[in-house]
Formats: C-alpha cells, structure tokens, sequence
C-alpha cells in the first residue's frame, strides 16, 4: 500500500502546481491545498490508484475514503524559506492522522487475534484488509513532520520539485518513525 499512495502522488505533480507564484511558498500551499480540497486532478488519480489494486468493491470505496479523509483533513504550517536564485527550500510543518500506527497496530492485533480473521479455517486476507482499512478510516490519532520542499521557478513562476519517497510517506501519514 505504501508503493501504491507514492505513485498517486507521483502522478499528481505532473499535473501539479504551475500557477503563477510570486513566492515559493505559494507554489507549495497549492500543492498541498490542492489536496486537502480534493481537487480534480487528486480525485482523478485517488481512482487510477485504487483501480489498478487487488481490491473487491468494498476494499476499493473503502481505500477511497481512507484516501480522501487522509486529503482532507491534513494541516500545515509554512515555518521557513530560503532562496538562492531559481532554487528555494521551504520547511512545512505537516500534520497528517497517522497511517503508520494504525497498520503496526492493525498487524499486532492480527498476530495475536488470528483466528478472527480465518474463514472455513484458512486466513482471509480480505477480512484482515477491511479490518485495517477500517481502522485507517476511524483514527484519530495525528503525527507532524516538518518536511522542507524544494522549489524552481520555470518561466518564472515557482513550481514544486518532485518530493522524495520519505517526504512522500510523512504526508501519507505511513512514514515508520521507529
């Protein structure tokens, strides 16, 4: 699932912020608002994404809804910038539910609670999948990150660089801080 939400994002910067900028922050708060307001191009991708998984019916609405609430309620704070020409950083304070503990937990309580999750005495992966995505989709619990952005202006307007897969991962909420 990790590989998966990387790709979505992925594909969401080719699309991503070519707004005129004055400042590289900005071209960062449209990427990330962009997200939280669903935009059409995320909501494009949320379902290319899902799609191409091994998922039934149920899985795919469910994962959806993981996604989008995930989207939604992500929260950020613009800490710093620094320029040097057409290159800038910008540090984000981000604010995400956090994904990771609810799959290290999800994986305990599998381990420990196997016999829940047999069917006609065999495992069944679709159970365990809709019990995690489940248990995705109820958290409340949040984790932040500060993550510094790379930015370029092309054509003179600020553009957000292609994040790395650890940045990638923090704003998913499923970066294992352990």
């Amino acid at each position: 699932m990790k590989k998966i939400i990387i790709f979505i994002m992925s594909l969401f910067l080719v699309v991503g912020c070519s707004c005129s900028n004055d400042l590289a922050a900005d071209a960062v708060e449209k990427y990330l608002n962009d997200y939280k307001g669903l935009s059409e191009d995320v909501l494009k991708d949320i379902d290319k994404l899902v799609e191409n998984e091994d998922l039934n019916d149920k899985e795919k609405d469910m994962y959806k809804e993981v996604l989008k609430r995930q989207y939604r309620n992500l929260s950020y704070t613009i800490e710093n910038e620094s320029y040097d020409g057409d290159n800038a950083k910008v540090t984000v304070k981000v604010t995400v539910y956090d994904l990771h503990k609810v799959e290290k937990e999800t994986q305990d309580y599998l381990n420990s609670h196997e016999d829940e999750f047999l069917n006609n005495g065999v495992y069944d992966s679709d159970k365990y999948l809709e019990y995690k995505l489940d248990e995705m989709k109820k958290t409340e619990d949040t984790t932040s990150y500060n993550i510094v952005f790379k930015t370029i202006k092309v054509d003179g307007k600020w553009q957000v660089e292609q994040p790395d897969e650890e940045t990638l991962e923090k704003i998913h909420g499923i970066y294992n801080y352990d």
